[in-house]
Formats: C-alpha cells, sequence, structure tokens
C-alpha cells in the first residue's frame, strides 16, 4: 500500500499560491491547444481562429463545470447561499457540467465563425479527453475524490482524508482517458472517421462515459443526498450522455453530414 499525503500548493510565491490542481486544469488547455493547432493545420483551417475558439472553451468548460457541480451535487447549499457559487477557488468543479459548457461555448463560437457545429465539436472532443486525464491526476494531487476503501496491493494511504487503504481511483480514470484518447486520436488520423461528422463527438461520449460509469462504483459518494441511490448522481447523469454518444454514432453510421464535410474539405 502507498502512502499519500503531498501538499496541494506546488508554489507559494508570498500570498500568492499556486495549486497542482490549477497547473494541471491549465495543461489541459495549452496541451489540447497544440493538438487544435496540429488538426486545424493539416485540415487546413486558419489557426487563428483557435485563440478566440480556446476563450469561449475555457469559459464554457469553467462555468459549466461550476454550475454543474453547485446544482447538481450540493443545491440545497448553494440555492440557500448563492453567492458562494461565485468562490470557485474554494474547489468544486463537475465533469458532466464543463462538457455541457463546452458543448454550449463550441455551438455559440461555431455560429460567430460559420463553422460546422458537429465538425467543430468532433475535433475538440479529442483533446478534451486529455485534458480530463489531467484533471483527474490533479485530483489526486488534492487528496480529492478519492475511492472506496479497499485491500488492494496498490491501495493508497490518503493522509489528509483519514488513514483507510483506499482505491486510487483518479488514477484510473485517468489511465482511462489517456486510452480513450489515444484511440480517438488515432481515429481522426483516418480520413474515412473525420468525414463523417459527429463520429468522433458521439464515440467521445460513449467511452468517456461508460468509463465514468464504471469507475463510479469505486468512489466514495460526491452528493449528499444520494445515499441509498442504486447509482450514484455522476452515474445517472452519465445514461443520458451515453445515449446521446450512441445516437451521434448511429448517426455518423448513416452517413449523415457527410457531403456538408466534402463542401468544407
Amino acid at each position: 500500500m502507498f502512502f499519500w499525503n503531498a501538499d496541494p500548493i506546488a508554489v507559494s510565491l508570498g500570498p500568492l499560491s499556486i495549486h497542482w490542481y490549477g497547473l494541471f486544469f491549465a495543461a489541459a488547455f495549452i496541451a489540447g491547444l497544440q493538438i487544435m493547432g496540429r488538426m486545424f493545420v493539416r485540415e487546413g483551417r486558419d489557426k487563428n481562429d483557435l485563440d478566440s475558439l480556446l476563450g469561449f472553451v475555457v469559459i464554457g468548460a469553467l462555468v459549466g463545470a461550476r454550475l454543474g457541480h453547485c446544482l447538481l451535487y450540493d443545491p440545497a447549499y448553494y440555492l440557500a447561499n448563492p453567492l458562494d457559487i461565485l468562490k470557485i477557488w474554494e474547489g468544486g468543479l463537475a465533469s458532466h457540467g464543463g462538457v455541457a459548457g463546452i458543448l454550449v461555448a463550441v455551438w455559440a463560437f461555431a455560429r460567430t465563425r460559420s463553422y460546422p457545429f458537429l465538425w467543430l465539436l468532433d475535433r475538440i472532443a479529442v483533446p478534451a479527453v486529455l485534458g480530463g486525464a489531467f484533471i483527474r491526476i490533479g485530483n489526486f494531487m488534492n487528496s480529492e475524490i478519492v475511492g472506496m476503501p479497499t485491500i488492494v496491493p496498490w491501495a493508497v494511504i490518503f493522509a489528509r482524508v483519514d488513514d483507510l487503504p483506499r482505491h486510487p481511483v483518479q488514477l484510473y480514470e485517468a489511465a482511462a482517458y489517456l486510452m480513450i484518447f489515444a484511440v480517438l486520436f488515432s481515429a481522426w488520423r483516418a480520413e474515412g472517421v473525420r468525414s463523417r461528422q459527429g463520429l468522433l463527438a458521439g464515440s467521445f461520449l460513449v467511452l468517456v462515459f461508460a468509463a465514468r460509469l464504471v469507475l463510479e462504483f469505486y468512489k466514495m459518494p460526491q452528493a449528499a443526498y444520494e445515499a441509498g441511490f442504486f447509482l450514484t448522481v455522476g452515474q445517472w447523469l452519465s445514461v443520458p450522455c451515453i445515449l446521446a454518444g450512441l445516437w451521434l454514432v448511429a448517426r455518423a453510421g448513416r452517413g449523415v453530414g457527410r457531403a456538408e464535410t466534402k463542401r468544407l474539405g
């Protein structure tokens, strides 16, 4: 078993503290920008659009993730104390809300720059899952979203939580997302996949939230009101995401949107 007691603060500069979570969160967007740049160059798109796209996505992800955490995981408290929703520095971001926020942001950007929404969403899906891996490593550094107690040999004792050996579920999830990233990035390199709008985005939804559905069984409950639920809040929220992904994959399989993609090439 492994003992984990890392300081969540990576660097302190006087009154300014930089947390590991913040560093990994920033790294997710930096890596995503580099990957999107490579995609845009290969497909003959204007890389200058990426700066604006990044702004849309960062705002959408932060707002969506924060509202998702506040309204889905602890609504009673935040509805009674609405100003605390703004205290993002206290922590509390939900991945489902982040995905919803990114969807809205991509739609808004696509409207302003005349990009096909699904074409753009397919490209965003690839670096987004890599970003999810970075963020889960940040959660591990923070000793948060810990796993259920276990006796497996690789169990981790999160000293900042308690003295129980637990599943390092944050690392399970990070590893799953890295594998999904490898699959999606390899798929994007194939012309036959790129031409089917919605296929990558749909695959992202199915694979990421199927992994989340399974791994939630190894996590401690995140919402105070979910005690006694057959599935956790995270699992219930994953089900419609998986269904939406299956619909997109089926739609792409019928060839819907291919003609529009060809006109853009």
